[in-house]
């Protein structure tokens, strides 16, 4: 039996972009609960000017976070609703 579940290599330095095509960054990183293995957030490099406009939350180290509830597709590009991070 094959299993569909993408491991995490996969989402690492896919383009972010909204479902109206705004560039946010790529992807640096994914937060999760270790107890539950729910996903929490997805952590941005080279975020655009556009991206540090909005008001994300941050990281200690000031990396900028989309929670993953924003997350709509992932495919070549991981899609996120622009509603769901204001």
């Amino acid at each position: 039996m094959q299993d569909n579940k993408n491991p995490y290599s996969v989402f690492i330095g896919k383009m972010i972009v909204t479902k109206e095509g705004k560039r946010l960054g790529f992807v640096r990183d994914i937060t999760f609960e270790t107890r539950s293995g729910e996903l929490i957030n997805v952590v941005i490099k080279d975020s655009t000017p556009y991206t540090r406009s909005l008001n994300l939350e941050r990281t200690s180290s000031n990396d900028l976070l989309v929670p993953y509830s924003a997350i709509i597709a992932i495919g070549d590009f991981v899609i996120v609703s622009e509603e769901d991070l204001i």
